[in-house]
């Protein structure tokens, strides 16, 4: 990877869900505009297991080959926080802009809404994508 490209951090409490996935889509739809990282203030033994099936199911993403569940320390310095939505218990990380995703947890949910989930999140790194090329974010 290029090192002058900048450095996202997708982060949540737990770092085992919407976070994850996040960062398994940003690696596979944004390489080559920014380098993708996922971290929380607690961490789960396991990444989600309905996560881990979906995104093998729809995008062939083994999340579970590539990623584990890290605290912020985990991570380096880095230049974009996209939060996911996890309200007044969000963790802090220094960066050059921030912004939240407000993501429902789909935890404990149906398929349906797991695939919901992840195709926002899909657009938003899409939408992330477009804006750090254009240069409109920092």
């Amino acid at each position: 990877m290029k090192n002058n490209m900048p450095k996202v951090a997708f982060i949540c409490v737990h770092n085992s869900c919407r976070s994850q996935i996040a960062e398994a889509l940003g690696k596979s739809l944004a390489s080559d505009v920014f380098e993708s990282y996922s971290a929380g203030t607690e961490t789960k033994p396991q990444i989600n297991q309905d996560a881990v099936r979906i995104m093998k199911e729809k995008f062939n993403i083994d999340m579970e080959k590539t990623q584990y569940s890290k605290l912020l320390s985990d991570i380096p310095n880095v230049d974009i926080v996209i939060t996911m939505g996890c309200n007044v218990n969000c963790p802090f990380l220094p960066c050059k802009h921030r912004e939240d995703w407000g993501l429902e947890d789909p935890t404990g949910k149906s398929d349906e809404d797991f695939i919901l989930t992840i195709n926002k999140i899909k657009q938003n790194i899409l939408d992330l994508k477009e804006r750090i090329k254009e240069n409109t974010l920092m």
